[in-house]
């Protein structure tokens, strides 16, 4: 199934590959760290490449982790029922745990915000009905 579409200039094909190629080690080391979401690098990872390299797009949609959550989105453009929940589950353990381990108010307040963000942009996507 491959639904990349290259760009016509060589210089924007370039560019969209070295984005992608960002936003997938941006992605793996959301894996690690807990404030950096994992799910939205590998979308943009897989958006850039469907126009930068048919290639890495096709590859990225045969992996045994990555392509169903790429085809999810691409099909649906909402996630799965029972998933939103355990997202704000775990965004509250992690973003709770590193607020706690904090000494200044300031990173406290930071982190605050930026997982009310997170939360708000993560109410915002759809949720699937079967």
């Amino acid at each position: 199934m491959s639904v990349s579409r290259l760009h016509d200039s060589r210089l924007m094909r370039a560019v969209f590959l070295g984005l992608g190629i960002v936003a997938l080690l941006l992605a793996v080391a959301g894996i690690f760290l807990p404030m950096l979401p994992t799910t939205p690098f590998v979308l943009l990872a897989a958006a850039c490449f469907a126009r930068g390299s048919e290639y890495l797009h096709d590859k990225m949609l045969a992996h045994r982790i990555a392509g169903p959550i790429i085809r999810e989105w691409h099909e649906h453009r909402s996630m799965p029922p029972g998933v939103k929940p355990w997202a704000f589950l775990l965004i509250g353990l992690s973003f709770g745990a590193s607020i706690l381990l904090m000494e200044t108010p300031w990173h406290r307040a930071m982190l605050a915000a930026i997982g009310i963000v997170l939360a708000f942009f993560l109410w915002r996507v759809p949720v699937r009905r079967n």
